[in-house]
């Protein structure tokens, strides 16, 4: 049984799933930061594959069914919707994953809160907030949003906001926990060669995991092995 639920960052409402009803307690957490179009429904069944270990996935703000603001769409309000789940969910200790942009936002919570990780899984993105632009918005809504028909994964708005409010960062902070980094190794993977270089200085303990059949959607090429990889890396932690 996976529970939805709602946590409040001051008045947005953030939705998340939670697995913890079927979970073994006695085992670390897992949560999930989804990529920029990216709901917690599409992660249900990375929850399932999980069990009995919890886990929990949020929509950000503007995606799903969490609540759509005006504004407020930079990096830090974004690790305010994260923190909001956190408490909400009451979880003291867990792992932390992102995927795509999801990983800005995770390693934007580590940099203050690494007291609460056991281990950090970063999927084909790198250490970087990215600043967008008018052009990209523009790109983004008309040849993707719309023609994919993904408005109810992330609101128009939503997207004018990142392009709006979003502002270019560098996420260099030197983490001492176990950190799982993979890419896709086709043409279309967001993590480079001088990227993954930039992740091995930063993280003394650091593990790659090359997918050699994907891109950037690892999940909808190699799901299985990389679910596998995400299990087996947190396994014993």
């Amino acid at each position: 049984m996976i529970e939805s639920k709602i946590a409040i960052n001051q008045d947005v409402h953030i939705h998340y799933l939670d697995s913890k009803p079927d979970a073994d307690q006695k085992l670390t957490p897992l949560i999930i930061c989804p990529g920029l179009s990216e709901t917690a429904e599409e992660y249900e069944d990375l929850l399932l594959y999980l069990l009995p270990r919890r886990a929990i996935v949020l929509s950000f703000r503007g995606r799903g069914q969490s609540d759509t603001p005006f504004n407020h769409y930079d990096l830090k309000d974004h690790i305010a919707d994260l923190s909001a789940v956190v408490e909400a969910a009451a979880v003291d200790r867990f792992h932390l994953m992102g995927y795509s942009r999801g990983v800005s936002y995770a390693l934007g919570y580590a940099q203050t809160n690494e007291h609460h990780l056991e281990s950090l899984i970063l999927e084909d993105y790198p250490a970087e907030h990215k600043q967008m632009s008018a052009e990209w918005r523009h790109d983004y809504i008309f040849n993707y949003l719309k023609p994919m028909k993904r408005e109810e994964k992330i609101r128009e708005q939503a997207v004018i906001g990142i392009e709006r409010d979003s502002s270019q960062l560098q996420l260099d902070v030197k983490l001492k926990l176990p950190v799982l980094v993979m890419r896709g190794m086709l043409d279309g993977s967001l993590l480079s060669d001088a990227e993954l270089i930039h992740y091995k200085q930063l993280f003394s303990n650091i593990t790659v995991k090359e997918f050699f059949e994907s891109a950037h959607n690892i999940r909808g090429n190699e799901k299985e092995e990389l679910y596998q990889t995400i299990e087996q890396f947190i396994k014993h932690r």
